[in-house]
């Protein structure tokens, strides 16, 4: 099903069976980072049971069911980025955007102020190894990649020591950066900017 966030209106392929069986979720969008509802399409409330012959067991066990339910509703808050955008704008395969010229701008670290112009699909950044290398003792040698799908841009921690970080928060999943979206790479911070290609 696709489902979209009521704040921004990012549209994302959600997958049924990930509610569990449960009416609703609390989803959070991988691009503005609004906590909102959805609802699950298939969940139909079971009418309740009137039976005369039902059995004395049966009703304390409704009995107890009923109390479970009392209980303080836990939170399935989902905090971890929808890893499906909807595939009306994620192409399957990286490819670079036609007219567009992408690039990382170091903004602070020990290599403030270089500019690295992202010229193939997926590039990769870290200490040693990688395409773009900055110099950070706190980053991996292949801590993060940056994969271009035509007009998405994502990133990815490359199962870095130190993480990489989007507002302060450790990443887990492959996210949608924006342009001047900035993250974080030990200690050097970096920008995605994306301009008109003359």
């Amino acid at each position: 099903m696709i489902i979209e966030c009521s704040n921004c209106h990012a549209r994302y392929q959600y997958d049924e069976e990930r509610f569990e069986r449960k009416p609703s979720k609390k989803i959070k969008c991988a691009k503005c980072g609004s906590v909102f509802d959805i609802h699950n399409p298939a969940f139909a409330a079971r009418p309740p049971s009137s039976e005369a012959g039902e059995s004395t067991f049966a009703r304390r066990a409704d009995a107890t069911r009923t109390r479970a339910q009392e209980k303080p509703p836990i939170d399935t808050t989902e905090t971890s980025p929808l890893p499906e955008p909807s595939t009306d704008r994620l192409n399957a395969t990286p490819a670079m955007p036609a007219g567009k010229r992408l690039s990382l701008a170091v903004i602070s670290g020990n290599d403030s102020g270089t500019v690295y112009r992202i010229e193939k699909p997926r590039v990769t950044v870290g200490r040693s190894g990688a395409d773009f290398i900055i110099n950070d003792g706190e980053a991996s040698r292949q801590h993060a990649a940056i994969e271009v799908r035509d007009a998405v841009v994502l990133l990815e921690d490359l199962k870095s020591t130190n993480g990489t970080l989007v507002d302060g928060l450790r990443i887990s999943e492959m996210i949608e950066l924006q342009d001047k979206s900035e993250f974080q790479i030990g200690a050097t911070t970096l920008m995605l900017i994306v301009t008109d290609d003359a």
